[in-house]
C-alpha cells in the first residue's frame, strides 16, 4: 500500500498548491527583501485582521535599521563559518539517515540488492545539493514562487512516477525512469516545500 501513501502526499501538496495563491507574502519579507511597506501593512492586515500593527511595523523597521550595515552571506561563507558547525552536523546526520528511506520503492523497482544503498545514498546528495541550491536562489525569487513550482514539479513527478511504477512490469526500462523519477521529486521537494 506504499503506493497510496506516496499518492496520498502528492494529494496534499495540490491542496496547498491550489490554496497558496491566496495567501500573503510574509511581511518581513515584503519589507526587509523587497522594501515595500504598503505590501507589508497590507500582509500584515490579511494575515491578522483589522488593528493597529505599528508595534510590529516598528519592530521590522528597527530590524531593518539593524541589519542594513550587515553582509548576507551566500552558502559558501556560511559553510567557513564555525559558529553554525553544530547545526550542519545535525543537518548533515538527518540528510545521511534519510539514505534508509526508499528501499522500498527501489526494491519494487526491482534493482539490484547491491546497488539500492547506492541509489539512497544519490537520493541523500541530491537532497543536500537541492537545500544548498535553494538556500542561494530564495532571496532572489522568493518563497512564494519556490513553493509554488517546487508543488508543481512534484505533482508532475508524482505522475510519472505512480505511471512507471504500474508499467513497470511491461517495459523494464521503466524501472530505471522510477529511480530517476524518485531524485527528481527529492530535489523538487528540496528546492520548493
Amino acid at each position: 500500500m506504499w503506493n497510496v501513501l506516496l499518492s496520498f502526499s502528492g494529494l496534499v501538496a495540490l491542496i496547498q498548491l491550489l490554496f497558496l495563491p491566496f495567501f500573503p507574502e510574509s511581511p518581513p519579507y515584503l519589507l526587509l527583501q523587497k522594501e515595500d511597506k504598503a505590501g507589508c501593512l497590507k500582509a500584515m492586515k490579511q494575515l491578522w485582521g483589522e488593528g493597529n500593527y505599528h508595534t510590529e511595523f516598528d519592530d521590522l523597521v528597527k530590524e531593518k535599521a539593524i541589519t542594513k550595515g550587515t553582509k548576507i552571506m551566500n552558502v559558501l561563507e556560511v559553510l567557513r563559518e564555525r559558529s553554525v558547525y553544530p547545526q550542519l552536523c545535525t543537518m548533515l546526520l538527518l540528510l545521511l539517515s534519510l539514505q534508509l528511506c526508499g528501499l522500498k520503492i527501489f526494491q519494487t523497482a526491482n534493482l539490484q540488492e547491491s546497488i539500492i544503498p547506492y541509489v539512497s545514498l544519490g537520493v541523500s546528495i541530491s537532497e543536500l545539493i537541492s537545500i544548498i541550491f535553494c538556500s542561494s536562489i530564495i532571496d532572489r525569487f522568493g518563497r512564494r514562487m519556490l513553493l509554488c513550482g517546487g508543488y508543481l514539479l512534484m505533482a508532475l513527478i508524482l505522475v510519472l512516477l505512480e505511471t512507471s511504477l504500474l508499467l513497470s512490469d511491461q517495459f523494464l526500462w521503466l524501472r530505471y525512469c522510477s529511480v530517476i523519477l524518485i531524485f527528481l521529486f527529492i530535489i523538487a521537494y528540496g528546492i520548493g516545500p
